[in-house]
């Protein structure tokens, strides 16, 4: 499966992954998740939402165990984040029919769509979406870059948007859901462990800081008569680097849109996308406002119009306790060793459900705790434990 997938959406100069939501390279992995369903005799369908499920098992029994994760990536990004949880899933599928295991429950492995946001700038859409956090009315609004819709890339992509919106008879049917996902970190890594078992997301979210000053010639103009906004957005990402060492946070500008984008001219125009993430809501919340404070200092003294946009907020995440006890019950029964249990400053689709259904997740460690890069990486040894771990996770939850 992972030889297969390997190639998909892959660059050839940068080695990363551009598997970005309804374009070419996501339709190719699509296909593949249908293939892996067939092949297994699964149960394949896709909901309103653009969403990917395989079904062992009646899908309307109820009280199934879901599992699985996503199958897109962020630029340039790294061949794990996601895809692992998927290819994991169906092993561990595999792995359950290897054991003649008898589920009680049904079982389905899910591929829920545009989880990294790289297109239409809003992670989570596919499970926002089915959970009722992202309205149809919202979806409908989100463009990429080159001015095209969420609701026409779906169609252009042989999908019928019309549909989109809340799915709560689908969430009814889930009694509990399970993402695998490679670590984002290097904490299993100093434990030594290779399988570790999430206890929180931190807050985090999106914030868009729009600079606007005034365009003119880079070389006739005195630096005393200019309105410069790129001066105030490079303090501002300073800015943001302090603020979040004094709160033991992390800041990130990762994202940047000049205008007119002139090797020859002072830009008019400076937008810069800030991600922020903390342990706790008031941690976040100082963070930011930090931040856009001195923003705002900045952009006075050097004659700037700044406007900041909320475009994105995920509250903290606390996994369902009785869920998450159960699983490092599950993988200690055999060994008698406690699990770890590890936050994580990224955000998950299990997150967005969590609000709605019980989930719980299962890190494989990551050696060297790169992630959302070509760099990304987890040894094949890790990878099948991190699949025998949700084997038996599966099979403690759902089978007899």
């Amino acid at each position: 499966m992972w030889r297969e997938l390997g190639p998909m959406g892959r660059h050839a100069e940068s080695g990363g992954y551009r598997r970005f939501a309804w374009t070419g390279a996501d339709a190719e992995c699509r296909a593949w998740f249908e293939e892996q369903a067939v092949a297994r005799g699964l149960t394949y369908e896709v909901d309103r939402n653009g969403n990917q499920w395989a079904w062992l098992g009646d899908p309307a029994a109820g009280d199934a165990v879901v599992t699985g994760s996503h199958l897109d990536s962020v630029p340039d990004g790294g061949a794990f984040d996601g895809p692992l949880g998927v290819v994991s899933s169906f092993a561990a599928l595999d792995e359950l029919r290897g054991r003649d295991a008898r589920c009680t429950r049904p079982l389905a492995v899910v591929n829920f769509g545009d989880e990294e946001g790289a297109r239409f700038g809003l992670a989570c859409v596919g499970s926002r979406l089915t959970a009722g956090q992202l309205t149809a009315e919202q979806a409908r609004r989100l463009t990429d870059q080159a001015g095209v819709t969420l609701p026409e890339a779906m169609a252009a992509a042989g999908h019928d948007p019309d549909a989109i919106g809340p799915d709560p008879e689908r969430l009814a049917r889930i009694g509990a859901f399970v993402e695998l996902h490679v670590e984002q970190g290097r904490a299993l890594d100093l434990t030594g462990d290779a399988v570790g078992v999430a206890g929180a997301i931190w807050p985090h979210g999106r914030w868009r800081f729009d600079f606007r000053g005034e365009a003119n010639h880079a070389g006739t103009t005195r630096l005393a008569d200019r309105r410069d906004p790129m001066l105030s957005y490079a303090e501002t990402v300073l800015a943001a680097r302090r603020e979040a060492e004094l709160a033991g946070a992390v800041a990130t500008f990762g994202k940047i849109a000049v205008e007119p984008n002139g090797v020859n001219a002072i830009p008019s125009l400076v937008r810069g996308w800030l991600d922020s993430r903390a342990a706790d809501q008031q941690t976040l919340d100082t963070v930011v406002t930090g931040i856009e404070r001195a923003a705002r200092e900045y952009a006075e003294v050097h004659g700037v119009d700044l406007d900041v946009v909320r475009e994105s907020f995920t509250p903290v995440v606390e996994f369902d306790h009785a869920l998450r006890d159960e699983l490092a019950r599950i993988l200690g029964r055999d060994t008698g060793l406690t699990v770890p249990v590890l936050g994580t400053g990224a955000g998950h689709d299990a997150g967005i459900l969590s609000a709605s259904i019980p989930t719980a997740m299962l890190f494989v460690r990551n050696p060297t705790g790169v992630s959302h890069s070509p760099a990304e990486f987890a040894a094949e040894d890790d990878c099948v434990a991190g699949v025998r771990a949700l084997a038996d996770v599966l099979e403690g939850l759902a089978c007899t």
